[in-house]
């Protein structure tokens, strides 16, 4: 037990005399600013009226008056494209000859809309948008019509909307899409860091030859009380400067965390034990995260891909972590709901352990059989 807390001690005044895991904090201000905004407003849109009718300046007005829209007239199609095309717009809406005249006719409209299909969820807001005020452009012109035709204005709210529904968000993740892929990229970054720390400290380790097992649980175990902090850093403060919902306590948030560091140690000692070399080990690091994050299931949904990726996104902590810690701290689900997804992370760094114990076991045995071998022929 001495050994165990003398290396302890050692590591963690090291990680804390020579402070490199600050850079993570840098790095979170950096990419997080991306998100500072909560949501995409004021996006450029241009409409093309060749109508010029009172519908379609009733429509250009409600589309104007969407805080998500910044609409910016034109007279041509041609130049509201080649604007387009320089990023100066996000889509091009074109309000057609006789809109209002097939409107009232009870003719078929068709409103072209063009969108620059490499800006997703700008597409999709803007989307719903064109919707919104198409269709309180169309109520306000059968009010009036109805009126003409002696009804009063609550018969005809009543025709027109019969049944008042209210939709109430069972799990409302924030304020906007960042606040879904935002836990996401915060695991990753905590993932990534600890993983080139304790493939680190396992390779010093190594340089003085094969550590014994209290010497190594020492050294991964003064780790922890660092990232647990930077946990409480990334998970709660840093998310409450920028405005983010959060539900889960400190506490809480410790309680998710300390088993997905559990995991992540056993997966860096595991990935040192695979690869001994220490270029190679960093080369591997840098190229995983990114396929890592990809398939966690932040930005594509895990039951949309095939069988063998969700079987290879199960096998990271980064996968379980973010569905736990997301769940629990932007969806308000309890800590019993997430503890499937805490067991998980439990039984990766199980079997992360003992894995890297095997391997380790294995070459020992291997060097001490060649040993041997060399002694007896000389």
């Amino acid at each position: 037990m001495s050994t165990y807390w003398a290396t302890f001690k050692k590591v963690l005044a090291g990680m804390l005399e020579k402070p490199m895991w600050a850079m993570l904090l840098l790095s979170l201000c950096i990419i997080s600013m991306v998100y500072a905004k909560g949501t995409v407003w004021e996006m450029p849109v241009g409409v093309v009226d060749l109508d010029h009718s009172s519908a379609s300046h009733l429509l250009s007005r409600n589309l104007d008056a969407s805080p998500k829209l910044n609409v910016k007239s034109y007279d041509q199609l041609g130049q509201a494209e080649r604007d387009m095309g320089y990023r100066k717009l996000y889509a091009v809406i074109e309000i057609p000859v006789d809109f209002e005249k097939k409107m009232l006719s009870g003719k078929s409209v068709s409103i072209p809309v063009f969108g620059d299909a490499t800006n997703r969820l700008p597409n999709g807001q803007i989307q719903q948008n064109v919707l919104a005020a198409y269709q309180q452009m169309l109520n306000q012109y059968e009010v009036e019509l109805m009126m003409k035709s002696q009804f009063t204005q609550s018969e005809a709210n009543v025709v027109l909307t019969p049944m008042t529904g209210l939709t109430l968000p069972l799990f409302n993740p924030g304020i906007s899409f960042a606040a879904i892929i935002f836990p996401g990229l915060l695991v990753m970054l905590l993932q990534h860091s600890l993983l080139i720390a304790s493939v680190r400290v396992c390779l010093m380790m190594s340089t003085e030859g094969r550590p014994k097992l209290p010497v190594v649980l020492g050294a991964l175990s003064a780790l922890i009380p660092i990232w647990l902090f930077l946990s409480i850093v990334l998970f709660a403060l840093w998310p409450w400067v920028l405005g983010y919902k959060q539900a889960a306590s400190i506490p809480e948030i410790l309680l998710l965390t300390f088993p997905f560091l559990l995991a992540v140690l056993g997966l860096g000692r595991l990935l040192t034990e695979c690869i001994r070399r220490v270029e190679i080990i960093y080369l591997t690091l840098s190229f995983i995260t990114t396929p890592v994050f990809y398939i966690s299931g932040t930005i594509w949904p895990l039951q949309a891909m095939p069988s063998p990726v969700r079987f290879i996104s199960s096998m990271f902590p980064s996968t379980w972590a973010i569905k736990a810690i997301a769940g629990v701290n932007q969806m308000g689900l309890s800590l019993r709901e997430a503890m499937p997804d805490i067991c998980m992370l439990l039984l990766l760094f199980a079997l992360y352990s003992l894995a890297s114990f095997i391997l380790t076991f294995l070459r020992d045995r291997r060097l001490i059989s060649r040993f041997i071998h060399r002694g007896s022929q000389h």
